[in-house]
């Protein structure tokens, strides 16, 4: 089975638009299951909101249901210290994104909204300071926002373990670009091409083909693998541990641009006058196969979306795919 990315979306409500690369939806936690944990009272259910049958409106659902979450953080605060316990044991074992995405979710909300460039520019450009103050200001909310986390991961741990015990695995999408406003990039902006204060400075796309003769502006801020290389990867390792406790297999979204990717100034108003530049290729894989190859939970085969027949030096992506079991149709 399939799923797109399961994070809490952002701008258009698309799943390849969100605010943490790392982060469950809150959305998708059942009320009902919190009604069976007498976290919510069972009447709160009895006469809910019509909602369409044919499509999906996120501004009702979100008017509807993070009240409720909110109430359930209520009652769980005055619950059983068993259950603090293992929400404490969750942030530690989380803590590598789970306080900068909180802290995030809080301060955005704090400032109705807004994309970071536009918070007080302390907390924008996350002076220590400020990041202390917010902090203790907003430690209820950062509470509740790492709450609603606990809960995304113990129900979808309880999902999966259903679908293994009916002999079906669940295959995961991992996007190789993140939102800009996110708190993937305002937690690390210097593994970003921003500028001075915090918007990108290049972005990503793919060029004019056949498709679309200016090719595709996507706006993703691109990495920067020279800084994500000094830390090891470290980043990049989390993100594969976090999605690969969340499904069996991992479709890598893009896979192409790992090995060489367009860069395009972020002022330009298409993608036509871009660039391909050398991406980090079998480094970045090596040091994922490091630290989690001998981890049971760590598949030996991930999946890669086709390539398109544009691709140049398609010749040097097979050490790549070669090297680490990767699936990847042919482009003839």
């Amino acid at each position: 089975m399939g799923i797109v990315p399961l994070s809490p979306t952002g701008f258009s409500d698309s799943p390849y638009q969100c605010f943490s690369a790392f982060a469950g939806n809150p959305l998708l936690i059942s009320l009902e299951q919190l009604v069976l944990e007498d976290l919510l009272p069972a009447s709160e259910l009895r006469q809910l909101p019509h909602f369409s049958q044919s499509s999906l409106d996120y501004g009702r659902v979100i008017h509807f249901k993070l009240p409720l979450l909110k109430r359930s953080f209520g009652a769980f605060t005055n619950g059983v210290s068993a259950r603090k316990e293992d929400f404490d044991d969750f942030g530690e074992t989380n803590e590598s994104w789970l306080t900068d995405y909180a802290l995030f979710m809080a301060t955005k909300q704090a400032h109705n909204g807004k994309v970071w460039t536009e918070w007080d520019r302390s907390i924008a450009l996350r002076d220590p300071d400020a990041v202390r103050h917010w902090s203790v200001v907003l430690k209820t909310e950062i509470q509740t926002q790492k709450y609603f986390q606990y809960q995304f991961f113990r129900q979808w741990a309880a999902l999966r373990q259903y679908t293994h015990q009916r002999g079906v695995s669940i295959m995961g999408d991992l996007p190789i670009y993140v939102a800009h406003d996110s708190a993937d990039v305002w937690a690390h902006p210097d593994m970003f091409y921003l500028d001075a204060t915090g918007t990108p400075a290049l972005v990503a796309g793919v060029p004019p083909d056949y498709f679309s003769a200016t090719g595709q502006l996507w706006g993703n801020p691109l990495y920067r693998w020279d800084k994500m290389a000094q830390s090891g990867y470290r980043w990049w390792v989390e993100r594969f541990r976090t999605v690969l406790s969340l499904v069996d297999r991992v479709r890598l979204d893009h896979f192409r641009g790992f090995e060489a990717y367009w860069e395009i100034p972020a002022a330009e108003p298409t993608a036509i006058h871009g660039r391909w530049v050398q991406g980090p290729g079998l480094r970045r894989f090596h040091r994922v196969e490091t630290l989690l190859w001998n981890d049971p939970s760590f598949p030996r085969r991930r999946e890669s979306r086709p390539l398109a027949d544009w691709m140049p030096t398609f010749a040097s992506m097979t050490p790549l795919r070669r090297s680490f079991a990767l699936v990847v149709p042919d482009c003839d």
